[in-house]
């Protein structure tokens, strides 16, 4: 143990503590629903924000402090940084972890070599899962950090860097296999483009439709039975990604053939740069039986760029769980936080404070969602709502025997209708009878 951090394991008090260092509602073994809140949330730790996020923003340099890492790209620095990183996983209580291939080992400007550095940490880190009883939720691959990927990776106009991409994504792949993953995620960074005056969107598509089948091709071969996730964001760094938002990469996966080995990862702050409540693009894929994984963090209305803060807004986390219980919970994805502290909040046990307030928010929204559902009024009221499709003619429309025929018919029977209230303001403080 490195014993970098200066803080005990992080334990559960109960919401009458006064310990800024302890859980106060994230308790992992209460049931809820008739399953521990740690199987229900299946907390993550992203290893870019946790080990290798200095804190820098566009107008100032970084300002963490990691006493560990002396800054340098060597594969002994890379292998140090792992034993923090379980250090850290070990005493918040976190089980699942995820990475970028460059974030856990060097991008050495050599295939060949940062390979190796690959392989080397990996090592270890399988040798730490062993030791810790944690797990990889997913990994990936950083395409969008180098220049080699400035104008795409797997959506590049350059056929030489669109085979670097694959290799680097086969290469990640294989890593997320030796490490028994659940899963593993792409995210398009730099799949769009800045200008249509230079860009065939049509040729790009086609050239990330094919990527995708060839790692799908490659993942039957190593026999990795995870799912893939794709990540929408709608812009930054692109000014247009491809995957803009959950119904968006819906509808590639359906053109391109790809649905039955995707599923969407959905992140809070990525969802509302798109002009979406997380809620929706949650509630777009769970209904397409699509929702895979969660990024836990929540953006800044008054900033307009993805500002990945840790999620501490009850409101928001409840209407996510509702989501998650509704679809009937996690299977192979669970709850990432993919958020960073402050630039202010620079001493390394800031990162406890930070997930602790994450992790109780999430376990506030869990609880407060199950016992929405278990009062069931919104439920019914819901339900009230669409009563009249539940009629013989209701029942035609939904099965598609209906004709316009028949529906005008009935139209002109029943005359001008009569709508109910939707009463939205009535559930807003139903829900907030609850918090």
């Amino acid at each position: 143990m490195s014993d970098y951090f200066t803080v005990p394991k992080i334990s559960f008090e109960g919401p009458d503590s006064k310990n800024p260092l302890a859980f106060k509602h994230y308790n992992p073994d209460e049931l809820v629903e008739g399953k521990s809140m740690r199987d229900h949330l299946r907390f993550a730790a992203p290893y870019w924000h946790v080990m290798r996020n200095v804190l820098g923003d566009p107008f100032g340099a970084g300002t963490a402090l990691m006493p560990w890492d002396d800054g340098s790209d060597s594969v002994e620095n890379a292998l140090r940084r792992v034993d923090v990183f379980f250090e850290f996983l070990d005493k918040i209580g976190i089980d699942y972890y995820c990475w970028h291939d460059r974030d856990i080992a060097p991008e050495l400007n050599d295939l060949a070599k940062s390979n190796a550095a690959l392989e080397a940490v990996v090592a270890k880190l399988k040798e730490k899962q062993a030791e810790h009883n944690k797990k990889l939720l997913w990994g990936t691959a950083c395409l969008f950090a180098h220049p080699r990927f400035a104008q795409g990776a797997a959506t590049s106009p350059d056929l030489n860097v669109y085979a670097y991409a694959a290799a680097q994504v086969r290469k990640a792949i294989e890593c997320t296999n030796e490490l028994d993953g659940l899963g593993y995620t792409f995210w398009g960074g730099r799949e769009g483009y800045s200008s249509l005056l230079n860009t065939d969107m049509k040729r790009e598509l086609d050239h990330l439709g094919a990527f995708l089948h060839m790692a799908v091709d490659y993942k039957k071969k190593i026999g990795f039975e995870g799912p893939f996730y794709i990540e929408p964001k709608p812009r930054e760094p692109s000014t247009h990604q491809y995957d803009s938002d959950a119904a968006t990469c819906l509808n590639f996966l359906r053109e391109y053939g790809l649905m039955e080995h995707f599923r969407l990862n959905i992140e809070t702050n990525h969802a509302e740069l798109a002009g979406h409540t997380v809620e929706h693009d949650l509630t777009v894929s769970a209904n397409a039986g699509m929702l895979g994984s969660i990024d836990a963090n929540r953006g800044d209305q008054l900033i307009g760029w993805d500002t990945d803060q840790f999620p501490t807004n009850i409101y928001q986390t409840t209407q996510v769980m509702l989501v998650v219980l509704g679809m009937g919970g996690f299977t192979t994805g669970g709850l990432n936080f993919d958020a960073k502290r402050r630039r202010e909040s620079h001493h390394p046990d800031d990162l406890f404070h930070a997930h602790i307030g994450g992790m109780d928010a999430f376990a506030r929204g869990l609880k407060i969602a199950a016992a929405i559902r278990a009062d069931g009024r919104m439920a019914e009221f819901v339900q009230q709502r669409y009563s009249s499709f539940d009629s013989e003619a209701g029942q035609k429309v939904e099965s598609g025997k209906m004709t316009l025929e028949e529906l005008e018919k009935i139209a002109l029977a029943n005359g001008e209708p009569q709508l109910a209230s939707g009463r939205q303001e009535m559930l807003e403080n139903l829900i907030n009878t609850f918090l």
